[in-house]
This record gives structure tokens, C-alpha cells and sequence, in this order.
């Protein structure tokens, strides 16, 4: 239906080209869409791996943190994990993904886990600040610095805060005080 043969070759170009494209973007849609899978069958996601998922920067999901909407643990000085469950709740997906099971976490999340269960996994409501501990025991900064170097004392750093447990750091003082008495 064209109105020369020169015409219908163009018009026949111009949809095999259509078609180029179309199968190009659709594989580039597959290859982009790829890290996300991967990252929703994680147990437990870094800021970074969150921030691709919610598609938001990582200082929105460090305000998601702070603000308390989203639960997160700081593992190490600038390695924070939040579980996949967590931010489901958050997202209200809940029901519609099934959590993987320890058999299909790889194994480099696996050492992640251990990592941070070595660091202690605790709460900051079950934690005071050094500042804190520092006042209500009247020590110094290096000295509480030496003490939770030599005791192995997990500190959890959150925003300008350092935090270390409770219970640690009163049974410790509790147990000096009585060697001293």
C-alpha cells in the first residue's frame, strides 16, 4: 500500500528497524531489572543494595533509619544490615514474598551473618552512648577507648553516636567494683 517501490523498501526498513529497537530495549529491560531480583532474594541488604530496591538515594533509607520506620544494625564502622523482612513490613509485602530459607543464602551473606553475630547483635535501645557511660562511671575517653579494645566490647556506630551494651559495660564495671572493694 505504498505509493512506490522506493517507498514500501523505506516503509519496510523503517519497521524492521521498530523491531531492532523494540527486542534492544526489552533485552536492556532484563539486563537492568536482573540486580534487582537478586537483591530481593537476599536475607539481609546494606543501605546501598536498599536504596536500588526502593529506587531512592541512601541518605533516604539512612533518614528511614534514623526516624525509626525502618530496623537496621550497624555491624561495623560504616557497614549497616537491614533484613529483608524488616523492610518488607515497611514497604507492607509482607505476604507476598515468602522470606528465603538458610539453605538458599549464599554463602558470602552467610559470612556477613557471622560477622555480625560476632559483633553482637544488639538493640540501641539496649545500649548506652560512650558519652553516657562515661558520665555514670567517671571514666575518660581513652580509658573507655582501651577498655572496649581490650575486652573486645562490640561498639555500634549510628550517625555522630557510638553505642556499646549495657549489660557488657555494667557487668564489667560491676565486677571491677567488686575486685576493688
Amino acid at each position: 500500500m505504498y505509493c512506490s517501490p522506493r517507498c514500501n523498501k523505506a516503509g519496510y526498513k523503517a519497521i524492521k528497524r521498530a523491531e531492532k529497537v523494540d527486542a534492544t530495549n526489552k533485552e536492556t529491560q532484563l539486563i537492568k531489572s536482573k540486580p534487582t531480583q537478586e537483591l530481593k532474594a537476599k536475607e539481609y541488604l546494606t543501605v546501598t543494595q536498599v536504596s536500588k530496591l526502593l529506587e531512592c538515594s541512601r541518605q533516604n533509607v539512612y533518614k528511614l533509619i534514623n526516624s525509626g520506620k525502618l530496623k537496621a544494625t550497624n555491624l561495623l564502622i560504616k557497614k549497616t544490615i537491614i533484613k529483608r523482612t524488616d523492610l518488607d513490613k515497611l514497604l507492607g509485602e509482607a505476604n507476598k514474598e515468602p522470606a528465603p530459607t538458610l539453605s538458599v543464602i549464599p554463602e558470602t551473606q552467610l559470612l556477613e551473618l557471622y560477622e555480625w553475630a560476632k559483633a553482637g547483635s544488639f538493640d540501641i535501645a539496649d545500649c548506652y552512648t560512650t558519652e553516657q557511660v562515661r558520665e555514670k562511671y567517671g571514666i575518660s575517653e581513652s580509658g573507655l577507648r582501651n577498655l572496649i579494645i581490650t575486652n573486645n566490647i562490640p561498639k555500634i556506630r549510628k550517625g555522630w553516636y557510638a553505642y556499646v551494651p549495657k549489660e557488657i559495660i555494667d557487668s564489667l564495671f560491676s565486677t571491677h567494683h567488686a575486685k576493688l572493694s
